[in-house]
C-alpha cells in the first residue's frame, strides 16, 4: 500500500428519493464494495450498526485463488473489495450505499489518492437484482444532482467468485493501529467518517 491522500473531509452523499424499507425477517444480506484500499473500506464499515462482519478479498478477475502480490500487479483483473454481511432490519443496502458514496471518490478511474491501479477501482458487485436496481438508480441520481464535479465512474456489476484475502489483511486497522498507513491515512479517514455518520455507529 502506498500512503495516499484519501483523508479529505467527507461530505454525506445522500439521495432522499431512493428509499428502501428495513426488513424484519431475521435474515442477513451481503454487499460487496470496492472503494480503493480494502484496509480503509473495512475500517469504515466495521463501525456501522447493523454490520455483522466485513471480510477483505478479491473479486472480478481472471485468475483463480489470486494472492495479494499478484493482485497488486494489476494483471489479474481483480479489485480489492470488502464483503459486508449486514442485518437489513438495522441497516439497509441503500444506507450502505450512502456510506460507500461518501467515504471515497467515485469519480477517479482506477485510483484512490496515491493508490493507483485497476485493483483500486470503485465498484459495486451486486448480489441480487434489487441491489443492482438500487445502485444504478442512486448513481444516476447523484450524477444528475451534481453531487460530484465529475461523472461517477463506479462499476456496477454482478458478483463473481470472491476470494478471501490473506488472514493478515482482515481486521487490519484494529490490529495494526500504529502502522504507518493506518496512522497517517486510515485513522484520519475513520475519525472524519464518525463525525459525519455518528447516528449510524455501533453503540458498543
Amino acid at each position: 500500500m502506498q500512503l495516499t491522500a484519501c483523508t479529505k473531509e467527507p461530505k454525506r452523499i445522500s439521495f432522499a428519493h431512493t428509499k428502501e424499507k428495513k426488513t424484519m425477517n431475521n435474515t442477513t444480506e451481503t454487499a460487496i464494495f470496492g472503494a480503493g484500499c480494502f484496509w480503509c473500506v473495512e475500517a469504515v464499515f466495521q463501525q456501522l450498526n447493523g454490520v455483522i462482519s466485513v471480510q477483505s478479498g478479491y473479486i472480478g478477475g481472471t485468475k483463480d485463488n489470486p494472492t495479494y502480490k499478484e493482485v497488486c500487479t494489476g494483471e489479474t483483473g481483480h479489485a480489492e473489495v470488502c464483503k459486508i454481511v449486514f442485518d437489513p432490519s438495522k441497516i439497509t443496502f441503500t444506507e450502505l450505499l450512502e456510506v460507500f458514496w461518501t467515504v471515497h471518490d467515485p469519480t477517479t478511474l482506477n485510483r484512490q489518492g496515491a493508490d493507483v491501479g485497476t485493483q483500486y477501482r470503485s465498484a459495486i458487485f451486486y448480489t441480487n437484482e434489487i441491489q443492482k436496481e438500487l445502485a444504478e438508480k442512486y448513481k444516476q441520481e447523484l450524477d444528475k444532482s451534481g453531487a460530484f464535479e465529475k461523472p461517477i465512474v463506479t462499476e456496477i456489476v454482478k458478483e463473481s467468485e470472491f476470494y478471501p484475502a490473506e488472514d493478515y489483511h482482515n481486521n487490519y486497522y484494529n490490529d495494526n493501529p500504529n502502522q504507518g498507513y493506518c496512522s497517517m491515512v486510515i485513522r484520519p479517514k475513520v475519525e472524519k467518517f464518525k463525525k459525519v455518520f455518528g447516528d449510524r455507529l455501533r453503540k458498543n
